[in-house]
């Protein structure tokens, strides 16, 4: 039973950990706090991709109604977690050499797929944004994986069995 809360405890924390990073990376850097970021830049962007964030309605969640995405990510985070139990034994030992393969996990099941089939398939974003976008998901998916593997590889403290 341990294991679980620990496990769900983990999760939590890398929902958390998804939310901020994505905040910090996308949100301030990328887009701007009040938007004009370099990733809504017009000399630089696709008007495609740029309408899609900013005129098309429904717009998306995200920007339009966050907290949903915001509970998805922390959803996200749990199954993350849970994917890292089921896999960590058969990893070397560490929360280092652990964390770097959830976080390869995550990126190139997630991330670089999502980059890949929408913004560069679907919206025609430029090589250097796409760059840009896979090194701010490189980042939160290091930061999550990080979060998770040392939250489940913690061990307990005493005063219990």
């Amino acid at each position: 039973m341990a294991s679980h809360l620990r496990t769900l405890v983990a999760g939590l924390a890398g929902g958390l950990t998804l939310n901020l990073v994505m905040l910090l990376t996308f949100r301030l850097l990328g887009f701007g706090w009040h938007g004009g970021g370099i990733l809504l830049d017009p000399g630089l962007q696709s008007p495609k991709l740029i309408a899609v964030w900013t005129q098309m309605e429904p717009l998306p969640l995200v920007v339009a109604n966050p907290a949903p995405i915001v509970v998805g990510l922390f959803i996200f985070g749990v199954g993350h977690a849970c994917i890292y139990r089921w896999l960590a034994p058969s990893w070397p030992r560490g929360i280092g050499p652990r964390a770097w393969r959830l976080a390869a996990l995550i990126f190139f099941l997630s991330f670089l797929f999502w980059e890949f089939f929408t913004p560069f398939n679907q919206f025609g974003e430029p090589l250097p944004l796409l760059g840009l976008q896979l090194f701010f998901w490189m980042i939160i998916a290091g930061a999550e994986a990080l979060v998770i593997a040392a939250l489940c590889e913690r061990k307990p403290s005493g005063g219990g069995k």
